[in-house]
């Protein structure tokens, strides 16, 4: 199997759109295996959807070393070529002097070769200053070639490819000129998720633009010839190898407003003895199951379908108050206060808009608010329904959670701003709603307490 790096000089740079073309390139005759660097889940949603198989997230900010190799080695087994995206520009990351969270320290630590993208807007010989400052900032970093986006023309682009083979020694694999069809669908938070049913066949028909005009610009037999030969494993076991009896159903929410998950979290349940049973808070009834996990997604856009699925309200809320344990993140948090407010002109909305929620935690939730991208870094109690422990994930909101004086949390962070003053994971009976996001694998014994509290109550159910 051979494996390969594409990161962007900046956000914006157009990796995604270039590597989601790519993968479906490839995935056309090849097994493909797609990672995301960074917590994200909207990239890995579309990387997913043209790969046919489960986009994993790397992050060396949640992760450890042993986590980061265990998930690549477990989402490599039966793929032809893995294509790991990065985040954000190469170097960007969770501190200013160290590779913690970036891409450059996921590309080290898998001994990977980089394609660097190159939005080469208005340049043309200061391209190869900029390719040649990426390749001397980290010798630990080997930029095997390069792709060029926004690129006006002829003579743009032969006077760029020219000066960064000259002077930084790698090969030009692509030049793109620039076209509004390579965009893809943005909103507040970043792109679209492909999950969302309504206007997917727009999504669609972007991606096959897309990969048309990156056909025709990028070599694809140059980008193998840059991969580097990945040694099999074989049968050397992961974490992820040790699969008990299940004995315990958790409910998934998955549908169109509930669909932030990393898909080691299933693979993780499965390791802990429980099995996942899906279902839609927007158009289904809650199913029996031991316990319950709402995601994050964009509860916001789908508020008038959620109020107008009562019985599921109404469900839940009995659910929590006979302490069935119930994890509910960012979105989910949102799905489980008494209402949401909109204001006015909140998504084009002509007036504000009221819709009632679960009522799962008293209180409401406001959009908008001030956006929130953070890594998150803190500590859970003991009486938490994910047990007591220190953890790191991440955070990335819209909305205010306003909840009444005496609310209980059960997390106390020391980075990332929470729900209240550094506050986070509201807990009632032994249901917990939190704006932070877990890896299922960095936080496995936080989840592991949950099933076990799952199991628990079943019995004494």
């Amino acid at each position: 199997m051979k494996a390969i790096l594409i990161t962007g000089d900046r956000s914006g740079s157009g990796k995604t759109s270039i590597t989601l073309a790519l993968t479906a390139l490839l995935a056309k005759n090849l097994k493909v295996q797609t990672f995301k660097v960074g917590m994200d889940y909207i990239d890995p949603s579309y990387l997913a959807a043209v790969s046919g198989r489960p986009c994993r997230n790397l992050d060396s900010f949640t992760l450890n070393q042993h986590q980061i190799r265990d998930i690549f080695r477990f989402g490599c087994r039966g793929a032809d070529i893995a294509l790991v995206e990065g985040v954000r520009g190469l170097y960007e990351g969770a501190e200013a002097l160290t590779d913690t969270g970036s891409t450059a320290a996921i590309a080290k630590e898998l001994d990977l070769p980089v394609v660097l993208v190159v939005s080469a807007q208005s340049i043309t010989r200061s391209a190869a200053a900029l390719v040649k400052g990426f390749q001397s900032f980290d010798p630990g970093i080997r930029i095997a070639g390069v792709i060029l986006n926004n690129i006006k023309g002829g003579s743009h682009k032969s006077k760029a490819v020219t000066a960064i083979e000259h002077y930084c020694k790698i090969p030009v694999i692509g030049a793109i000129p620039r076209m509004e069809e390579m965009q893809l669908a943005m909103r507040h938070l970043g792109l679209v998720p492909y999950r969302e049913g309504s206007g997917r066949g727009d999504f669609d028909a972007r991606i096959a633009t897309i990969t048309d005009i990156i056909g025709q610009y990028v070599d694809l037999d140059r980008l193998r010839s840059l991969m580097k030969e990945i040694p099999d494993s074989g049968n050397e076991p992961t974490l992820f190898d040790q699969i008990p009896p299940c004995d315990v159903k958790i409910g998934v929410a998955l549908d169109e407003a509930f669909n932030f998950y990393y898909a080691d979290m299933f693979d993780i349940l499965t390791t802990l003895g429980a099995g996942t049973v899906p279902f839609s808070p927007v158009h289904d009834r809650l199913p029996d199951a031991d316990g319950f996990i709402i995601g994050g997604g964009y509860p916001e856009l789908f508020t008038r379908e959620l109020e107008s699925n009562d019985r599921m309200r109404e469900a839940l809320r009995e659910t929590s108050r006979n302490k069935v344990p119930v994890y509910a993140e960012c979105g989910g948090l949102m799905y489980l206060t008494e209402r949401m407010l909109l204001k006015k002109g909140w998504q084009g909305r002509e007036e504000g808009c009221s819709s009632e929620m679960c009522g799962v935690f008293a209180g409401e939730t406001r959009m908008p608010a001030r956006r929130v991208v953070s890594y998150v870094e803190g500590t859970s109690c003991a009486e938490s329904p994910l047990g007591s422990a220190q953890f790191r994930g991440h955070e990335f909101h819209y909305s205010e959670v306003v909840l009444p004086t005496g609310t209980r949390f059960a997390y106390r962070l020391s980075r990332g701003v929470g729900i209240l003053d550094n506050r986070d994971g509201a807990v009632i009976n032994n249901t917990l709603g939190s704006y932070t996001h877990l890896h299922p694998v960095a936080s496995t014994g936080m989840f592991r307490h949950f099933v076990g509290l799952c199991r628990k109550q079943k019995h004494s159910g």
